[in-house]
């Protein structure tokens, strides 16, 4: 019963960090066409993302690496 519990709390915290760190994203991609800081609000949103999703972190630190190289 605690198993399915914790199991249940990770799945809504998950899905907490899928909507905010989405939405968040997705304000700083239109921020490439509308006025804001996409250069900060895009990463921002990957890094939220980043705390639940391995393809998040991968991502990011694809783009931290480029950004080192240059």
């Amino acid at each position: 019963m605690v198993n399915t519990m914790l199991k249940s709390i990770h799945q809504v915290r998950r899905l907490i960090v899928a909507v905010i760190g989405f939405s968040v994203l997705a304000i700083g991609i239109a921020m490439i066409v509308l006025p804001g800081p996409a250069l900060i609000v895009i990463p921002l949103g990957l890094f939220i993302l980043a705390t639940e999703f391995v393809w998040a972190k991968r991502f990011l630190e694809k783009i931290k690496a480029k950004l080192k190289r240059k």
